[in-house]
């Protein structure tokens, strides 16, 4: 059966979709010694097309499928938060999530793991659940959605990015590193990039330059390309370390190769598997 884990997605996109054929291809084939007990959805079939595909591809692997909705759930006192009162929007996790602990209290799971799981967890969920979450920045590095990430980067003119997967806790972003790797802003593909950047922000600010050409940036496409590249094999390569008992999580702590840990970084490793997935890893898992 394998370390047996949960799995948490609001499936809002074919990259979710990706995410979940992945990990069912390397349990298939016995690369991921991993058993999903169970798949949460915070969206309801009907709520968006997307989210249906994601749910039809659950159902054709034969995962124990709950949803849930959570544009649905109190809409009220969600609609309270949404408006900028931020007791109701804390109210509003905080509920949500207790009731999802209730659903997923029957199966009995090592972590969750959340692939594209757009809301914020309640922090009473972080303290009774384990879960890991994908941050598109190195430990310690910018907080944020990716775009935030990226921007924050050339604001700061980084000399390295990366990704990691972190211990959810009740502070945004901000759980110990289980896994990272990283790879440099300083390397020839970016230089030209870096030089028309200074060249534009010798006219304008940063913030007009964000404005005006936004994600058609140059340098912002080309970090988020290097840095998107590196997310599956991260996944695949921590959940397999995991799996294997080479890291270990517990008690809000990692521990690789049985010490305490700050985090292993893979980034020779996640280089090694570029471009990834094979293609006989993307089509083992296949649900059609």
């Amino acid at each position: 059966m394998g370390l047996r884990i949960g799995w948490f997605s609001t499936g809002r996109d074919a990259a979710a979709r990706e995410l979940l054929q992945m990990a069912v291809a390397g349990i298939t084939s016995g690369e991921l010694p991993l058993a999903i007990a169970f798949v949460f959805c915070n969206r309801e079939e009907g709520e968006d097309p997307e989210s249906d595909s994601f749910i039809k591809q659950v159902r054709g692997y034969g995962l124990p499928l709950i949803t849930f909705s959570a544009a649905r759930f109190k809409p009220d006192l969600r609609r309270q938060g949404a408006s900028g009162d931020e007791a109701a929007r804390l109210r509003w996790r905080e509920d949500y999530h207790l009731k999802v602990l209730e659903l997923i209290a029957p199966f009995e799971v090592a972590f969750s793991f959340l692939a594209g799981y757009m809301l914020i967890v309640g922090a009473e969920m972080c303290r009774r659940h384990m879960m890991l979450n994908l941050h598109p920045a190195l430990p310690g590095g910018p907080k944020g959605t990716w775009q935030e990430v990226i921007w924050q980067l050339i604001a700061q003119r980084a000399q390295e990015a990366g990704a990691m997967i972190h211990l959810v806790t009740p502070e945004l972003d901000a759980g110990p590193p289980v896994s990272y790797c990283r790879f440099s802003l300083a390397a020839p593909l970016f230089a030209p990039l870096w030089a028309e950047m200074e060249e534009k922000l010798r006219a304008a600010s940063l913030e007009a330059v964000q404005a005006a050409e936004g994600e058609r940036n140059a340098l912002f496409q080309a970090i988020r390309r290097e840095e998107f590249a590196r997310e599956l094999p991260l996944i695949w390569l921590t959940l397999q370390k995991l799996a294997a008992g080479v890291v270990r999580v517990a008690d809000g702590r990692v521990f690789v190769g049985g010490a305490p840990s700050n985090g292993i970084d893979l980034s020779a490793e996640v280089d090694r598997l570029l471009p990834f997935p094979p293609a006989e890893v993307k089509d083992g898992g296949n649900a059609d």
